[in-house]
């Protein structure tokens, strides 16, 4: 099967017209040794054919920047190790913003392949006064230009007629240089096809046009080709010419002149409807207090309307567990099903509903291009810490859950940055931290209104958020790559009516991630912690066997409690909180459960009356003198802990994954935990020497 390769700049509406191209005959994989997404579909023309449509990443240049950027330059000069050269290329363009869209078609066409221009938002341009004469367009480009409206199947039909085989020649270069880079691309040209390139009219323009390109490893570009690059723009240079600014100055007076020609503004100098929406949501002032605003009700919703969920999946999870108890003898295989398997990965499933609902948010963001705007405030505030505002869709989504925050970063501009927020994500408090905030925020406010509890709650995002933009900065200088922050450049798209079903792919998408994280790593890290605290078993007639707590005490688990409550008791815990924590490492909602085990407290249906009774066991807890376990400072200390704690080794595994290094993953979990046990510690004993 043929590949057609789908190329736009972000924002052009690409994946709209992806999704609107190949309907639900889509897969999504990664490009072999790199993280970014490989997504396909199948698209079938009316004249029955059939070609895998490939949605490359969206970019400003093919000139890049970013491994994704990258990722798109190779696939389409066929230097992209594990896939083959596109036969075609469907080049999407904003009709509302001509001029820059046009610079990245030009690029594509200078690599000779066959192109179809997608003229997308041609409603757009309309309602902003702009009116392009297509026909002259796609004369003065050589090139079919098919306008569309993606988002409403507009123009959809006549683009699939467009791409009919067999695909028509390669359309010739538009721009012309000066002489000096003129002669230099026909001389270069000929030197690579004696040297073997596939490709060498394209090569050799992007070899001149790129100063990067002549430097890098390219699987195509041996050291020969690369060489007679260097040659080649180095009498560029002494005829007074720079290749590279050249050919940048001569594409962008021909698409000046394109535009000039073809695309006439109405209504000049009139402010658009996302102009006047802009001077609100960007104003200095007024713009922080809706993006406050909208991120208030966007944690309210999520925590209001989440609950119900939350049951339906609790409740399904119990009737699961009792319909295969029914099922099975009692032994250790019925408790590894029950306890293990349902009961150890049903504690992260719960969760789903959160972080969908979250995600739900995002997507609705993103969709409308209100999420662009609010990248767009955050980048004064995150440059200071050595960020760029594209790193705050990550640590947004990471109050959901890390893992995906942490899959999010694939699309920042540098590898540092991405780096810096894969390894700060997990400090944004997750949903996972709520069982534990609610069982010990009660605790220890239990005398004090609702209003008290939320603010307390409130504290502790604000002070995992506060460390993770500290951390940023302290680990900026120390993390290997460029000195700065990348510049900051995102188009803002103009707000528009959200893409339900794309928002719902999307969705989907992440969850069966998600189901797939639960079932794998979860399962086998749940496994594990039954089989520790399952073994030993007491024998028949012993007091341990009527006893869950005490053959909890017994058990490896209980042992390996015993043996870390030196560490853990300086920070006020006894060897029950210490074997918890370990049990935590499985998800950190597990903590609660672990607890319940050690202090003798049976479940409950109502999650209410469960917290309660286990706040009242914990509170009249003792050490062996007598002395009161829980106190205030205690359970202020396990608070703290838990803020700055990474605990989740899903979350290690897949930092693992997107960083290719167990040194980075094994570091951060290392590095968060020592920093939970010293800011525990100092909050413990400080607090010993105030209360006295």
């Amino acid at each position: 099967m043929e590949t057609i390769a789908l190329v736009g700049n972000p924002n052009s509406g690409k994946t709209t017209l992806f999704n609107a191209l190949t309907g639900a005959n889509q897969k999504t994989g990664n490009y072999p040794g790199v993280t970014v997404s490989r997504v396909s579909g199948v698209l079938r023309t009316p004249h029955g054919n059939k070609y895998e449509l490939l949605d490359l990443p969206g970019c400003y240049s093919l000139s890049p920047r970013a491994e994704d950027e990258r990722i798109t330059r190779d696939v389409l000069l066929g230097d992209q190790k594990g896939n083959d050269r596109p036969s075609a290329v469907v080049c999407v363009v904003d009709a509302s913003n001509l001029e820059r869209h046009l610079y990245l078609l030009l690029q594509v066409v200078d690599l000779g392949l066959p192109v179809v221009v997608a003229l997308n938002k041609v409603d757009l341009a309309e309602s902003q006064g702009i009116r392009i004469n297509v026909e002259l367009l796609s004369e003065e480009l050589g090139l079919p230009v098919i306008p569309c409206q993606a988002n409403k199947g507009k123009g959809v039909v006549d683009l699939k007629h467009a791409i009919r085989h067999p695909f028509p020649h390669p359309p010739k270069r538009i721009w012309h240089a000066e002489k000096a880079t003129e002669s230099a691309i026909e001389d270069l040209a000929k030197q690579l096809e004696v040297n073997g390139s596939a490709n060498p009219a394209a090569h050799a323009i992007h070899l001149l046009a790129d100063a990067e390109y002549r430097t890098e490893d390219q699987p195509g570009i041996d050291h020969g080709m690369r060489q007679a690059a260097m040659n080649a723009a180095a009498e560029c240079i002494s005829a007074g010419e720079s290749p590279e600014e050249d050919i940048s100055q001569s594409r962008t007076q021909r698409v000046q002149a394109v535009c000039k020609l073809t695309a006439k503004r109405l209504d000049a100098g009139g402010l658009t409807i996302s102009d006047k929406i802009d001077q609100a949501v960007l104003h200095p002032i007024g713009g922080w207090f809706i993006f406050i605003g909208v991120m208030l009700l966007v944690f309210w919703t999520i925590f209001s309307w989440s609950s119900y969920p939350m049951d339906w999946v609790e409740t399904g999870i119990g009737a699961l567990a009792e319909s295969v108890s029914t099922m099975l003898a009692d032994g250790d295989v019925k408790d590894l099903v029950i306890d293990g398997i349902i009961g150890g990965v049903g504690s992260v499933v719960i969760f789903l509903p959160q972080i969908l609902l979250l995600l739900f948010f995002i997507g609705l963001m993103e969709s409308t291009g209100y999420m662009g705007r609010a990248a767009l405030l955050m980048d004064g505030l995150m440059s200071k810490v050595g960020l760029s505002g594209k790193a705050f869709l990550p640590l947004l989504s990471s109050y959901a859950c890390a893992i995906p925050g942490i899959m999010a970063t694939r699309s920042m501009d540098s590898a540092k940055q991405r780096l810096l927020t894969i390894l700060i994500a997990p400090w944004m408090s997750c949903t996972a931290r709520l069982p534990v905030y609610s069982l010990l925020i009660g605790m220890l406010l239990a005398s004090y209104g609702a209003m008290l509890q939320a603010l307390m709650l409130a504290a502790m995002y604000f002070l995992g958020t506060a460390t993770a933009l500290l951390a940023a900065w302290l680990l900026a200088p120390k993390v290997k790559g460029e000195e700065e922050p990348s510049h900051f450049l995102m188009e803002l798209p103009a707000y528009s009516v959200p893409d339900f079903g794309y928002i719902g792919r999307h969705l989907t998408e992440r969850a069966w991630s998600f189901l797939k994280k639960a079932g794998t790593v979860i399962l086998g890290i749940s496994i594990i912690l039954w089989a520790l605290q399952t073994y030993p078993k007491p024998d028949d007639g012993t007091p341990a066997a009527d006893d869950p707590a005490l053959a909890l005490e017994q058990s490896y688990m209980g042992k390996i409690g015993h043996a870390i409550e030196p560490v853990v008791k300086p920070l006020g815990y006894d060897w029950r909180t210490g074997t918890a924590l370990i049990a935590a490492f499985a998800a950190r909602e597990v903590f609660n459960a672990n607890l319940a085990i050690s202090y003798s407290v049976e479940e409950d249906d109502d999650e209410e009356k469960f917290l309660k009774k286990l706040r009242s066991k914990l509170g009249n807890a003792t050490w062996p003198d007598g002395t009161k376990i829980y106190t205030p400072v205690t359970t202020l200390s396990l608070l703290i802990f838990f803020v700055y704690a990474l605990q989740c080794l899903p979350t290690t595994a897949v930092v693992r994954r997107e960083t290719g290094s167990w040194n980075w993953a094994i570091g951060q979990l290392v590095g968060m935990t020592v920093v939970a046990w010293l800011a525990a510690f100092m909050v413990y004993q400080i607090g010993r020497l105030i209360s006295g």
